[in-house]
């Protein structure tokens, strides 16, 4: 048997392989997409929307094209996604700057932001709009945002659609200073990083099942900071780094430039010790579901039979319909934080 403790077999690589960030960024299962938003929006018009002058030159519906710092994307007017429907898996969307609207088909409506974090359970089906409106008018609206797809089980691909808000102010932190005097700040979005423990996940979620081992962790190191990301709980757990801020980096005392990801092995602690500037860090990590995946477009079941199957229900269905008076709904300006819950889930008709 080939040792996994690195104590017992000194040549053990914790850095497994390192790579450039691409777009989106490279993710391992049940991870099936994660996205890093940071788009330096213009001061908003009376609507929270980019005065129509800004918007020569852009694909307006399909915006990725970052002119000026920033992207509309499929939003028309004010940034954004316009509703749009899912199937079969998860999406996590941390929230670091800005402000989110978002409506749902189940009624659900909330905005969120400045480090809260919905996790939203599609299941059997859902449509939802996320759109980014510019509440100021006088000063810029630099927004910034994780978007994670987690991949559901067969067993869950058609549970119940679930809505849940992480407010900022409940998430669990750490938040740690090393022999310098340096700090490095941890939030916990999900799993448990040595005594700590994030908020319960939805209850449908591969994040529940108790074996799963899966986390997602936010690092902000200081200039020369120095500290030890612990090994995972389960030898079948795969971990990703992800160094989208900084220059430099040592990871088990291997230099990392900026803007790389990196596989390391999960059972075994890894040491981070910063450079000379700030840096930050996203952690995926999880043991994987290993199940056959099929997916098309917003759709991620096991076969292509349920793929074709998904399109037929939401043709039939549109998962309950959109109660909203516009694809991409935004809140008044002066709405603060706040979530609603909507109505139960429809049964699909045979």
């Amino acid at each position: 048997m080939t040792p996994r403790n690195k104590k017992d077999n000194p040549t053990m690589k914790t850095v497994l392989s390192v790579a450039p960030l691409g777009f989106p960024w490279q993710t391992l299962d049940p991870f099936l997409f994660c996205v890093h938003h940071n788009d330096a929006y213009p001061p908003g018009d009376a609507d929270m929307a980019v005065a129509p002058e800004l918007l020569a030159g852009r694909a307006i519906g399909q915006d990725f094209s970052a002119q000026d710092g920033w992207s509309m994307y499929h939003g028309t007017s004010v940034p954004g996604f316009p509703s749009h429907p899912h199937r079969g898996f998860e999406t996590v969307t941390i929230v670091r700057q800005g402000r989110i609207d978002h409506a749902d088909s189940l009624g659900a409506t909330a905005r969120f932001g400045g480090g809260d974090v919905q996790w939203l359970t599609a299941g059997k089906g859902i449509v939802h709009s996320e759109m980014f409106p510019l509440l100021h008018t006088e000063a810029p609206n630099p927004t910034e945002l994780f978007q994670i797809w987690v991949n559901l089980p067969a067993k869950s691909k058609m549970a119940e659609p679930h809505f849940t808000m992480f407010w900022h102010e409940n998430i669990p932190r750490i938040c740690a200073t090393d022999a310098s005097g340096r700090s490095t700040e941890v939030v916990c979005i999900a799993g448990r990083l040595g005594a700590t423990r994030s908020l319960p996940p939805p209850p449908d979620s591969w994040a529940s099942a108790p074996d799963s081992d899966l986390g997602i962790f936010t690092i902000r190191m200081e200039p020369g900071a120095r500290w030890t990301l612990p090994a995972a709980h389960s030898a079948q757990t795969q971990r990703v780094l992800y160094f989208f801020k900084g220059d430099s980096l040592r990871v088990a005392g291997e230099p990392v430039p900026g803007a790389s990801v990196m596989v390391v092995a999960a059972d075994q602690a890894c040491t981070l010790e910063n450079g000379d500037t700030p840096s930050e860090l996203l952690v995926l990590q999880a043991r994987p579901i290993g199940e056959p995946v099929a997916q098309y477009g917003p759709f991620v079941m096991n076969t292509q039979a349920e793929i074709h199957q998904a399109f037929a229900d939401y043709r039939r269905t549109e998962f309950g319909g959109w109660p909203w008076d516009s694809p991409g709904p935004v809140h008044p300006r002066a709405q603060g934080r706040f979530a609603q819950q909507g109505k139960a889930a429809p049964d699909l008709p045979e």
